[in-house]
């Protein structure tokens, strides 16, 4: 089950007396059913979201695998230069939603470019109207 409202056409019956307490991916459980169920709504959910350009999806690559290599190397340097996209994804998430607003943009419509729920969706867009 997802929180956008999806569930899986398939029930998959688990056997909870013998899985006791421990986590389902330690346990000896065929997960291949609902592992394949939740990775083929994943891939609709994708195809609905916008695209990123591909520029800057390679550059967002390109940065998250350099802020990987240098908390690695140096952890107080990585921990700061983490801290730089969070603030610049802060103000641009808010100058979108904000365009967003102005637009008269749903929180469906918004939600479903995104792939997330409407829930979510309307959280950012308030947050852009506020901030």
């Amino acid at each position: 089950m997802c929180t956008c409202g999806w569930r899986g056409a398939a029930e998959y019956q688990l056997g909870w007396d013998t899985i006791g307490d421990q986590p389902l991916y330690e346990a000896d459980v065929d997960l291949a059913g609902p592992l394949a169920d939740w990775k083929a709504h994943l891939s609709v959910i994708r195809e609905a979201a916008v695209p990123l350009p591909e520029r800057l999806a390679a550059l967002l690559v390109e940065m998250a695998e350099q802020l990987t290599a240098t908390a690695a190397d140096a952890p107080l340097a990585g921990l700061r230069a983490a801290g730089v996209p969070e603030r610049i994804a802060a103000r641009v998430g808010r100058e979108a939603a904000s365009a967003l607003n102005d637009d008269g943009i749903s929180a469906e419509a918004v939600a479903t470019a995104l792939g997330t729920t409407r829930f979510k969706a309307q959280i950012l867009l308030l947050i852009a109207r506020d901030g």
